[in-house]
């Protein structure tokens, strides 16, 4: 491993939980600690920006996250959030085992020192509150597809009320996607960005509406990063003379899961998707391979259509 960074650069790493924000600041290792509050937040800020810090690194935790993340929207100093299963894999690879709240803010200080992970675009409250527009549809769409399996199973007697939950929910799921639709109408970048995917068959407002909100970085990457960002960049599994198999793991399963629709469907409708899905069978790959690759081809088609799509407005715009 390199030698250490010169101590003129500052390294944060921030563990989150429900209730606390710890802090770790390197090479020299400083710990501090703050409430997860409105004010423990404005605190943290004030903190770190008396530091100015090369990089503040802190994990994804399911939402607890949000706070921060709003907090050091108005920052300049560059922040990232990563994912928290690189962190255990570094933690382990580095020979720490033990797990406490300080312990996990130093090593994602030093994490963040080490590894100096890339500071993507931070999303606007637009696409934020897309996000969480359509993250609740996905939790709708789940509960629907439980009490529906429970309905099918259902002594008669329990039956009425499973569906009157299932109206509910169903009339919710309405009510969401609705505002879904007038969300993004409201916002022009996010319009033009859901018209632009739309024009590729099997791509209908669900699965634009999902990358919108989800993969923010749509065409400002190149077709090797965005496909690694979602986690559709397979890795090699190779030792001496044994090929093992390429195998795609990590990043964002709310993209994937999108992109997996648009490819079945893309594989029926969309002529350049169907034509390579079938050549992809033809050279004897499986069915999920094939639909597999479909996705990465997909994402990368997408990826161009917004890309040239936004040059093509910028230059209207200069025009």
């Amino acid at each position: 491993m390199s030698d250490p960074l010169p101590h003129s650069e500052i390294f944060v790493g921030i563990d989150i939980s429900k209730k606390t924000l710890d802090w770790c600041v390197g090479p020299a290792l400083e710990h501090g600690q703050v409430p997860n509050t409105t004010a423990g937040r404005k605190k943290l800020v004030k903190t770190l920006t008396k530091l100015s810090p090369t990089l503040v690194v802190f994990e994804a935790t399911g939402g607890y996250e949000r706070g921060l993340a709003d907090a050091l929207e108005e920052t300049e100093f560059p922040w990232t959030m990563v994912n928290p299963r690189m962190v255990r894999d570094f933690a382990r690879a580095d020979g720490r085992l033990a797990k406490t709240d300080k312990l996990d803010a130093e090593i994602l200080a030093r994490y963040a020192q080490k590894m100096q992970p890339p500071v993507r675009p931070r999303p606007n409250a637009a696409v934020r509150d897309l996000n969480a527009w359509v993250t609740r549809r996905r939790q709708l769409i789940d509960s629907i597809h439980a009490e529906t399996c429970r309905l099918g199973t259902a002594t008669p007697i329990v039956q009425p009320s499973i569906r009157k939950v299932l109206r509910l929910v169903e009339k919710e799921l309405r009510k969401v996607e609705a505002q879904i639709e007038k969300l993004i109408r409201s916002n022009p970048a996010l319009n033009e960005r859901v018209k632009l995917m739309q024009t590729q068959k099997g791509v209908g407002v669900v699965i634009a509406s999902t990358l919108a909100a989800q993969m923010p970085e749509l065409g400002q990457l190149n077709r090797k990063e965005i496909a690694a960002l979602a986690g559709l960049a397979p890795f090699n599994r190779d030792s001496g003379q044994w090929r093992g198999k390429r195998m795609i793991g990590g990043g964002r399963a709310g993209v994937r899961a999108a992109l997996w629709m648009g490819a079945l469907v893309g594989s029926r409708y969309n002529p350049e998707i169907r034509s390579f899905y079938q050549r992809l069978l033809a050279n004897g790959k499986p069915k999920k391979v094939a639909l597999t690759a479909c996705m990465r081809k997909l994402l990368t088609i997408l990826n161009a259509v917004v890309r040239d799509g936004l040059n093509e407005e910028n230059r209207a715009k200069a025009a």
